[in-house]
């Protein structure tokens, strides 16, 4: 089973839900930080690194010597990755990439009639994999993606974390904060998913947002509200209207906050919560199996 854990806005306390769970549960765990531009599960998890891999994606080079400049492929590219100068008799023709434009759909180089485009690798961030002492099944797998600094986009290196998914696993995935690109490709595909807020008007409005993304993705979810002893009603009143489970309610708590400036996981210092989380991981599986979606 996939779970992801995700919030329409940052600073709601997800990280800490996912980081949670996946040290409360029995069964073989699998952690997946998908937030690769700013990754910190493993500030908590503190797992044993031990394999780094390089991360890239395709990009277009132009071999200028074969190129007529007709400008087929700045057409056919629905991003302006690439820019043609046509060739005239005045004036000599030329090529423009913009990598980070490029979303690596190969498109230019297929059309390309002079075959004149090859696709050469960029490397865009790391993926580093290892493993953290716990649970009855030996080890929890661990997994996150660091993007390069000046990198515009993620969702290729979340995609390539999520290679990594182990079937045989329980998968725990920490998405990205927000309702854009990179959370809906952190969340596509999984089982389940968890929306992490907070019972204020910001924490209303983007788990509206973030309640609509997961309607059009076809996934089952339910809410978490974290500090839910401050705020208002309007989260409480929203999720009873539109029959949306709430399974944890986690209260405001100096104690919480202190471990987690510490980066030391809630379950380690306050051990009612681990069956906390187990009676949320098992009322999960229930609504799992008796998913009216899928």
């Amino acid at each position: 089973m996939i779970i992801s854990v995700a919030s329409g806005k940052g600073g709601t306390g997800k990280t800490t839900v996912a980081v949670n769970l996946a040290l409360s549960i029995d069964n073989c765990v699998q952690f997946l930080d998908c937030d690769v531009e700013e990754p910190n599960a493993h500030l908590f998890l503190k797992p044993e690194i031990n394999e780094k891999i390089k991360a890239s994606v395709p990009i277009p080079e132009i071999d200028e010597s074969k190129c007529t400049f007709c400008g087929k492929c700045q057409k056919i590219c629905a991003y302006n990755a690439i820019a043609i100068i046509s060739k005239t008799k005045d004036r000599n023709g030329g090529a423009l990439i913009f990598p980070h434009l490029c979303h690596s759909c190969g498109g230019c180089a297929l059309l390309c009639p002079e075959k004149a485009i090859n696709e050469v690798n960029k490397e865009i961030g790391i993926i580093e994999t290892g493993t953290i002492p716990a649970g009855k099944c030996h080890n929890i797998q661990f997994a996150h993606g660091r993007l390069n600094i000046g990198e515009i986009m993620s969702p290729p290196l979340i995609r390539q974390v999520k290679g990594y998914i182990n079937p045989t696993h329980t998968t725990i995935i920490d998405a990205p904060p927000g309702t854009s690109c990179p959370v809906i490709a952190a969340v596509d595909g999984s089982d389940f998913c968890l929306l992490v807020t907070e019972p204020t008007p910001f924490g209303l409005n983007d788990l509206v947002l973030a309640v609509e993304v997961l309607k059009k993705l076809n996934i089952f979810y339910a809410v978490i509200i974290n500090r839910s002893d401050i705020g208002d009603e309007g989260v409480e009143t929203y999720c009873r209207d539109n029959s949306i489970p709430i399974i944890m309610r986690i209260p405001f708590d100096r104690d919480i906050a202190f471990l987690y400036s510490k980066g030391i996981p809630l379950v380690k210092e306050k051990e009612e919560y681990i069956k906390k989380f187990r009676d949320m991981f098992s009322e999960i599986e229930e609504l799992v199996i008796s998913n009216p979606i899928k």
